[in-house]
Order: C-alpha cells, then structure tokens, then sequence
C-alpha cells in the first residue's frame, strides 16, 4: 500500500489517478499514524521550497519522513517534492530541506555555458539520459521524453544519486536516489507511458520492501 503525504502542496489529483490506471493500492492522509501504515510514501509538491519546508516543520511531518527514511522504508519525492530530499535550498533565501540526499536546490541561471539565454521556467517535455539503467526504477524504462516544470533545479557533486539527467540550459538531475529514497523532478503521473513506467517500477519497489518485512 502506497501513502501519499497530503501536505496541501501536493498535485494529489494526477498522481492519485496516475496510481488507480496502474492499479496500485493507496490512500491520501496527512495523519501520521496513519501514514504509518503504508509500506511506502510519496511525496509530491508544487510550488515554493521554503513554504513546504514550513509546513512539514510545523506539521512534525518532517520529523516523520527523517525517521521513515531511516528505517529504510520507500520514499519517492515528486517535482518539489523530490527537491525537498535534498540539502537546501537558496529560494527565497536558504532553507534548510530533509537531508536525505546530499545536494542544494538553485534557481536555473537563465544562461547557458555558451553563454545562451533560455526560458525560465522550464515546461515542457525533454529526453531522459540514463546513468544508472539498471536500476530497479528505471527497469524496462524507456530512455523518452517526460514533462517538466520547474524553475529551480538540483546541484549535487554526488554523482552517484544520480540516475537520470536532462538537458535544460545545464544538466538537470531528473531521476535521484539512494537506497529506497528516490525522487524524480518531472511529473512522472504526466509523462505517459515513460513516467507511468517509473511509478509501476516504484509500485514493484515497495512491494518487494513489504514482503521482505513481512
């Protein structure tokens, strides 16, 4: 059974319908105890770092996702949500994320190496490029195009969370993880069948997670 946090910062629509095309169980709480009870978590989120920073702190739901982590249960941030994985963030002014991934959130530059302009926010769809295809997310995935819109973006010097990247002006980390934290900066439940592929292997992940603890 999936859990997905409702924070009140969540695309929770799509992704809930995203899960019901794939027929994986799931339900939408932001209770605790009763997220307590899924075998794994989503975390989605549309809109600012800061704000969904202030609202897992004050909720203690971000205490609750730290010690979810720690026990080694599965956790896939989505869009903001996957940014929240990480360090910090510099929008608005530094905030201080999860932790559970090394790296900071910075705004897209605008300008590119060559010294190009680009549009800011990024939206639209843009190929994938695998770094670590054997990945269980990523198994039998195609290496396509999925929707993003974002206009802050991951750096990290761990090569390593790196399973994905896009292009956009820069690279841009689009699928992340270690262990059984995972997160992709696109809308997989938005980017047919690659990203319902992504959320089907997510589904497989946690239900591999569940027989082992059982």
């Amino acid at each position: 059974m999936i859990g997905i946090v409702d924070y009140g910062m969540g695309n929770l629509h799509s992704v809930s319908k995203a899960l019901e095309r794939l027929e994986l169980p799931y339900f939408l709480s932001d209770d605790q105890a009763e997220l307590k009870k899924a075998d794994g978590l989503v975390l989605p989120g549309v809109g600012a770092f800061r704000d969904a920073m202030a609202i897992l702190e004050e909720t203690g739901l971000s205490t609750f996702l730290k010690e979810w982590a720690q026990d080694g249960k599965p956790l896939l941030g989505i869009c903001l949500g996957m940014q929240l994985l990480f360090e910090e963030s510099n929008e608005h002014g530094s905030t201080k994320g999860l932790c559970l991934l090394p790296g900071r959130v910075d705004r897209f530059s605008g300008i590119d190496e060559f010294g190009k302009s680009y549009k800011v926010p990024h939206i639209g769809w843009n190929k994938l490029s695998f770094h670590q295809p054997d990945h269980l997310l990523l198994k039998d995935v195609d290496q396509g195009h999925v929707y993003f819109v974002h206009s802050y973006v991951v750096t990290t010097e761990d090569r390593d969370v790196l399973l994905a990247t896009s292009e956009y002006g820069r690279e841009v980390p689009a699928v992340v993880g270690r262990e059984h934290v995972l997160g992709t900066q696109f809308h997989p439940e938005k980017s047919s069948s690659v990203g319902m592929s992504i959320l089907k292997n997510f589904g497989t992940f946690v239900e591999r997670g569940a027989v082992s603890r059982g």
